[in-house]
């Protein structure tokens, strides 16, 4: 048996999120799929997140045990071609040792969340950004999401139907940045709760519309309760950018 670790890259639009589930497709369940066929074994995947439905990932770490000898090449190509035509890649397959975990060995996720800050409709970015046809203050919303930075508890931020232990967790980045009409968000942490990014980037958005101060947002943080939250962003702009293990280099 090898343990192979997968980076893939998807579009989350035709699918109900990450992990596999009875009422719609996912991605978990179209890679399974292409691992079954390929090797004629059942599968069971692992990642280090999962995303909800509409959500993209430029790199998503995975990993999939299997007993048909293979190279790490050629099981790669030949999930690429069962793949197709869905919006799903393994970019790299790689043998790695039994223990690795693609979830539990993980030491740190980041995302990254677009918006397009224009009038102009979304001819080219539908579905994978956020369209927001006011002027933004990036620079408000930078300075305001600083208070976000740290350990906290995160309960305003955080799904009702989030199965976390635990609302505290430590936000170790959330940077906002613009370019020309584009703004991205930038999170990282070892862990986020359900929805923690998309709540986040909502309510900056308030920020960098005026509507709410550096002020409100702490309001809201430290109000510990959903029914703080001012706005939950949609799922179109957020993507997993990479995952994090212990002597691997800074993914940047």
């Amino acid at each position: 048996m090898t343990r192979f670790r997968l980076t893939v890259e998807y579009d989350g639009r035709p699918f109900m999120g990450w992990q596999r589930q009875a009422h719609g497709p996912s991605v978990q369940q179209a890679i399974e799929e292409a691992v079954a066929a390929v090797t004629g074994e059942a599968a069971v995947l692992h990642a280090a997140g999962r995303t909800d439905a509409g959500v993209h990932a430029y790199a998503m770490a995975a990993h999939v045990d299997v007993e048909k000898p293979i190279t790490a090449f050629r099981l790669s190509e030949a999930l690429n071609a069962r793949l197709r035509p869905l919006p799903v890649a393994v970019l790299k397959a790689e043998a790695v040792a039994d223990d690795w975990h693609a979830r539990f060995s993980c030491v740190g996720r980041r995302y990254v969340y677009r918006i397009v800050n224009r009038r102009a409709p979304l001819a080219l970015e539908a579905g994978r950004a956020w369209q927001v046809a006011v002027p933004l203050d990036e620079d408000a919303m930078h300075a305001a999401a600083q208070a976000l930075v740290g350990r906290h508890d995160f309960t305003t931020f955080r799904s009702a139907h989030c199965q976390a232990e635990s609302p505290v967790k430590t936000l170790d980045r959330l940077d906002v940045a613009r370019d020309g009409d584009a703004l991205s968000v930038h999170a990282a942490a070892r862990s986020f709760l359900h929805h923690q990014v998309r709540s986040m980037v909502g309510c900056l958005q308030l920020v960098g519309r005026g509507k709410w101060s550096a002020g409100d947002l702490r309001a809201a943080l430290e109000a510990t309760d959903r029914a703080a939250l001012g706005l939950n962003a949609p799922p179109d702009g957020l993507y997993f950018v990479a995952a994090k293990y212990r002597d691997e280099a800074e993914v940047p």
